[in-house]
């Protein structure tokens, strides 16, 4: 049962159990790292169940060569090569597995509650969680079910439907990362009242001490005359940087530079289309960058991109630019308004709209004070709002603090 939540002035802390089925080095891992730091910065205790077991030490400093290494010899690294329905399968059959592990680290680590990130299929929070009457918080950062019937497809999506549902309805809190995507969870029988919005966040004192031209020097563009124009993370098609390769063909971006901080299965399409154009100079592949070099990077852009977004995700660039005092130009609609105002922080554009994004950045290109006011209203907003990963820390523990004071039936 949850004890009692410690006052605060005093010196005494909460135990989270923080479980997780993530593996990859990507978003998902910065995130999952990030809370866990937020928590711990907040004074609490947490202990990480994951599904590769990771040290201490690897896991707030995680090596990419290691853990890739680690993956190579790992029975998991096989199972991207399933069939699809055996996948599945597989998926469902970590519950069991993860439960064990659970109830046991619950029994011996005596958690205040269980944080966990949803996963497809994955039970063992909810089951762990009404069998040691222990409070889950569900953090869903996206609809799943939804997602990989139109990426991957699902074998049996009925049953996946019936789960995911189960799931959302029996954790104790479910946070998600948009007011959008409360709607959809809210849509499925969960009671809006029992949903709660953390957003992506990020750590803002890391970008105090910025240096335009250290940033410049380390991604190879220190010569570079005119605008920069920045995307950070992993590109597909649809993310429409091509889009801004158009623009850059134009009188008004005629000197702006796109850079390109990570890497994508659009790569070899966006070369294509700048040599078409005849820009492909201006076109600069930075390769990818272990995260914790990020802000030193970001400096070194004008302008962030988020040319096109899914409509219920929280970006995770999209804070990190306004940290770095950013403008940003991204899509006008509803989960990034959540977030951004158009004039001030941001120029929002109508999704997929090329002429109205090239227009936005060709206005960001032609006046810097203007994107000087708009870099530090977004850096503003982050503070005042508190989009941070702590800000998010204790989000949750408002929460936990509410279900504390619930009376017993």
């Amino acid at each position: 049962m949850l004890g009692s939540w410690p006052d605060r002035s005093s010196a005494s802390y909460v135990k989270i159990l923080y479980h997780h089925r993530t593996q990859a080095e990507d978003g998902q891992a910065v995130h999952i790292r990030s809370l866990i730091e937020a928590f711990q910065s907040e004074g609490h205790e947490v202990r990480e169940v994951a599904l590769v077991e990771r040290s201490n030490e690897a896991a707030a400093s995680p090596q990419p060569e290691t853990t890739k290494a680690a993956r190579r010899w790992s029975p998991w690294a096989l199972f991207g090569l399933l069939p699809g329905f055996v996948k599945e399968l597989a998926e469902y059959g970590y519950s069991l597995h993860a439960s064990r592990r659970l109830r046991r680290a619950a029994r011996e680590f005596r958690p205040d509650f269980i944080y966990e990130r949803y996963a497809f299929g994955n039970t063992a929070g909810v089951a762990t969680s009404e069998a040691l009457e222990i409070p889950l918080v569900l953090e869903v950062n996206s609809p799943l079910v939804l997602e990989l019937s139109r990426t991957r497809g699902l074998a049996f999506p009925g049953l996946a439907r019936r789960i995911e549902n189960r799931i959302f309805q029996r954790a104790t809190r479910v946070c998600v990362v948009t007011e959008v995507l409360k709607g959809m969870v809210a849509e499925l029988g969960v009671d809006p009242d029992r949903i709660f919005v953390t957003p992506n966040g990020v750590h803002p004192e890391l970008y105090a001490d910025l240096d335009r031209d250290a940033a410049r020097r380390d991604l190879g563009i220190e010569d570079t005359r005119g605008p920069v124009l920045g995307f950070v993370g992993y590109y597909r098609d649809w993310h429409r940087l091509d889009l801004v390769l158009d623009g850059m063909a134009t009188e008004a971006l005629s000197t702006a530079h796109l850079v390109l901080v990570g890497k994508g299965p659009a790569e070899e399409a966006l070369r294509a289309r700048a040599s078409q154009l005849g820009v492909e100079d201006r076109l600069h592949f930075a390769g990818t960058r272990p995260h914790g070099a990020i802000p030193g990077i970001l400096p070194a852009f004008d302008v962030g991109l988020v040319p096109a977004i899914n409509p219920y995700a929280s970006p995770l660039k999209l804070h990190e630019y306004m940290a770095a005092g950013l403008p940003t130009v991204a899509p006008d609609q509803p989960n990034l308004r959540e977030v951004l105002e158009h004039g001030r922080d941001a120029l929002l554009v109508p999704p997929g709209d090329g002429p109205a994004l090239i227009a936005a950045l060709s206005r960001l290109a032609e006046d810097e004070e203007l994107r000087g006011a708009m870099g530090s209203a977004a850096r503003r907003t982050i503070e005042e709002r508190e989009l941070t990963w702590r800000g998010n820390a204790r989000r949750v523990e408002a929460e936990v603090q509410a279900i504390e004071r619930q009376p017993t039936a």
